[in-house]
This record gives C-alpha cells, structure tokens and sequence, in this order.
C-alpha cells in the first residue's frame, strides 16, 4: 500500500507556550490536546507519517511539548514557515507582519513530503471517519488526466461545524451529482436559530441548510500538487500590489482556481462526524465535554498515551 503522510498546519502557533494558546489548551482527561486526537485518529487509519508545519522560533519548545510524544508512535519530520522564505527575486516587504498563509505553509514541505498527504488545521478536531475516507482516496489510483490533480476534501454538515457562542465563516461546497466540487461559496456569520442555522445580516437572517457542506480545511493532496503551488506562488506575489501587506496565498482559493481553470478534479468525501474547534474562548468548555463522551462510549481510552 502506499505511504501517506499527515500535514498539520501548525505555524499559527504562539510566540510563547501556556495560557491562551488555543492549540495547547488540553481538552482531553489525559491532557491531551486537540493535536493528540488528529495524529491518534490519522495513524489509526493508516497514514504512515507526520509532518508539523511550525515557526522556526518555536521548533525547540515543540519539539518537547508536543513532538516528543508523537515521536513515540510514527515518523515525525518539522518543516518551517517564515516569512522571508520567498521565491528568487522577492524579498519580503518592509513592515510586513502577516504571515504569508496556508498555500506558503504547505510550501514549505516540498522536499520533505514525497507521497500522497492529507492537510488538517492544528486546533480542529475532525473525528475518525474523514482521516479514513481520505486514506482510501489518496492510496486509491487515480489517472492525472491531461495534468489535472485529482484532490479530495472532507465535507462537513453545516449542522455539525456550528458555535452556541457566535456567527462563523464557512465555506459552503457547490457540487455536482457526482459529488464533485464545482465552487465554494464563502459565507460569514452563520449562527445557530431554533430552527437549525441562518446567516446573520443587515436585512435580518437568512435560513441555510444545515445539512449543507462545508469544507473545514482538511484536503487530500498529491505530491505534484507542490509543485503547482510553488508556480502559483510566484504569480501571486508578482501580482502583489505594492504597499500591500496583508494579502495571503491561500490554499483554498488556489485549489478553486485550479478547479475553475479545469486544472483539478475535487472530490467532496461526505462525513456525519462533529468537527469541534475553539473558535471563541467559550468554546474550550464544549469541547471538553464532547472528548469526555467520545471516551465515555469508548471512542478513545482516558489516557492516548498510556
């Protein structure tokens, strides 16, 4: 069976480890925190390696919080998003701040990833089933037709990603019969009603259906798929308007213009799963409480590293 590799966006990570690093807040009875489920859940169903996209500045202190623990059940490698790493003939602009975003992110693990991988958020949790699905479609084989890259993404129901404390940004999937993706429509302030989920504007809220899917930032991507990136990468900073120091490369939004220009096929794997993040601090407390039933009814053991 192939080799496949888990991607974990990490590099959003805080200058200092502790209190109000949202990654870190343990959530699980162990201590685990959100990052311990995803690589437990994804060595589970089968992928074989881990790769944390990190700040250079934070690897040591990583390295002994977090991935000395992973270390102990795979493949661990780090790979480092800084903002001066930039293609020949662009330097980073004087003032700029801002990270460079999730396409530079992934960027930076070009000669470290050679096989098919998977691209997970540090502090979501996905559940199992989606780390399943995707292992099957990137171990699966698929004709790159013409040099279209065959991509897949975990669709969500709306139902299942929503805050009891405040309005989210989605990205709603348009798809086909085939459930291939033809489009997302980015879509803010979606709020939980009575009734199920609307989104919250000037004229008042406007009902959405909750069984919509939503994509969460989880991918199924092949290794030629950096290259693409690398090449997108330089047109989007030759396009850069001078002055602008906050605009992104966004992996989304490169994957949708693949899509648009007929360049990729996206597969939408259809999942039931609750994805819990800790977008608003009051969230932390729901979490807990969702881990606390996952081990209740037997989902994972009180402590995933005894």
């Amino acid at each position: 069976m192939k080799k496949t590799t888990l991607v974990v966006m990490a590099a959003g990570i805080g200058s200092r480890f502790g209190k109000g690093i949202k990654q870190l807040e343990p959530v699980g009875p162990g201590g685990e925190i959100i990052m311990d489920y995803s690589v437990h859940d994804a060595l589970e169903a089968g992928f074989d390696k881990v790769v944390f996209i990190i700040r250079k500045d934070l690897e040591k202190d990583f390295r002994e919080i977090i991935g000395k623990r992973m270390e102990q059940k795979t493949e661990v490698a780090y790979v480092f998003q800084e903002l001066d790493d930039l293609p020949a003939g662009f330097a980073k602009p004087e003032g700029r701040t801002k990270p460079w975003g999730t396409g530079q992110a992934i960027l930076c693990c070009k000669g470290v990833v050679k096989e098919p991988f998977a691209v997970i958020n540090a502090d979501d949790y996905y559940g199992k089933e989606p780390y399943v699905k995707l292992h099957e479609y990137l171990t699966a084989d698929h004709l790159a037709d013409g040099g279209v890259q065959p991509i897949c993404m975990a669709g969500f129901r709306l139902g299942n990603t929503l805050s009891d404390n405040g309005g989210v940004t989605r990205g709603v999937c348009v798809m086909d019969d085939q459930n291939r993706l033809t489009g997302i429509r980015e879509t803010s302030n979606i709020v939980k009603t009575p009734e199920g989920a609307a989104v919250a504007g000037e004229n008042g809220m406007t009902p959405i259906d909750v069984d919509s899917r939503v994509s969460m930032n989880m991918w199924g991507l092949q290794p030629e798929f950096i290259d693409l990136l690398e090449k997108g990468f330089v047109e989007f900073l030759a396009k850069m308007e001078p002055g602008d120091l906050k605009k992104e490369y966004l992996l989304p939004v490169f994957i949708d213009e693949l899509l648009q220009n007929g360049r990729a096929v996206v597969q939408v794997l259809d999942t039931k799963e609750s994805w819990f993040g800790v977008t608003y601090q009051e969230d932390k407390a729901a979490v807990v409480q969702a881990i606390r039933r996952l081990v209740d009814v037997g989902i994972y053991g009180e402590n995933l590293y005894a």
